[in-house]
């Protein structure tokens, strides 16, 4: 009876022991997928007034009116581009002054005006030249849509 007894305390024990056990812990639950980015809308180009987005000094255009290579200094013999892009729909009259700067004296190059009916975003261009060259010095182009400056390029002719 000894062994029976001592039998049944060791699995009583063991099943005792067995039910004190730690349990497993339940696996973590997936990560949450992440927040969807709200992504702004892209600015609007066509239905807003005509404004400039940048003007671009260049002696090359290409087909599309894109300046080729921006540049601040330019040949004696170069065709200078003033590259003026545009966003925004309606009539604009656009004006590029050409002007040469020496010490505190100005002398107007040329004034250019260019009547446009604008529907979106576009690129157009005013350029002068000299046939027998530019004087070498300071220059600059103004731009101005309505009658009002909105943007000031300076150059030099070397």
């Amino acid at each position: 009876m000894k062994l029976t007894s001592m039998l049944s305390l060791v699995a009583a024990t063991s099943i005792a022991l067995a039910a004190c056990g730690k349990k497993e812990a339940p696996p973590p639950p997936p990560p949450a997928p992440p927040a969807p980015v709200a992504v702004a809308p892209a600015p609007d180009l066509v239905n807003v007034p005509v404004s400039v987005k940048q003007v671009v000094l260049a002696n090359q255009i290409g087909a599309d009116k894109k300046a080729a290579a921006p540049m601040t200094s330019f040949a004696r013999a170069d065709t200078i581009y003033a590259v003026v892009e545009t966003i925004g729909s309606g009539d604009a009259n656009v004006k590029a002054l050409w002007t040469y700067h020496k010490g505190d004296k100005t002398a107007q190059v040329n004034e250019t005006v260019q009547e446009l009916k604008l529907a979106g975003p576009t690129t157009s261009e005013f350029h002068i030249s000299k046939p027998g060259g530019w004087p070498v010095g300071d220059y600059q182009v103004e731009i101005f849509v309505g009658g009002a400056s909105v943007s000031v390029q300076k150059f030099a002719v070397k």
